[in-house]
């Protein structure tokens, strides 16, 4: 169920770092998956990894979570609003990302 997921938009992601805003981007996909492309500021936490990195969250700071599609970021971002962090789920994933991507 998505109920209580936030959730921001490829573009509005894009625009707050563009801003500099305070935020963490986490990327729950694969290493192989990140080797081929990942966002610059994002930060590599594949899920499966996610309960036992917990600590390197910082809770003040509004998170944000990015897979492929939107699915696996989706269930992260419902495992972090739980634990009582400030998260929203980057909808359409990587594949809709308008930015500059890093290899």
């Amino acid at each position: 169920m998505s109920h209580g997921v936030k959730e921001i938009t490829p573009q509005e992601l894009l625009e707050k770092l563009e801003a500099k805003e305070e935020l963490q981007v986490i990327d729950v996909r694969e290493v192989d998956e990140w080797n081929a492309g990942h966002i610059k500021e994002a930060k590599l936490i594949p899920l499966g990894f996610l309960p036992h990195r917990i600590d390197e969250l910082d809770k003040n700071i509004p998170i944000v979570m990015v897979c492929r599609s939107g699915a696996r970021s989706h269930n992260a971002t419902e495992y972090l609003s739980a634990q009582g962090y400030d998260v929203a789920n980057m909808v359409g994933g990587m594949l809709a990302w308008p930015g500059e991507v890093e290899q």
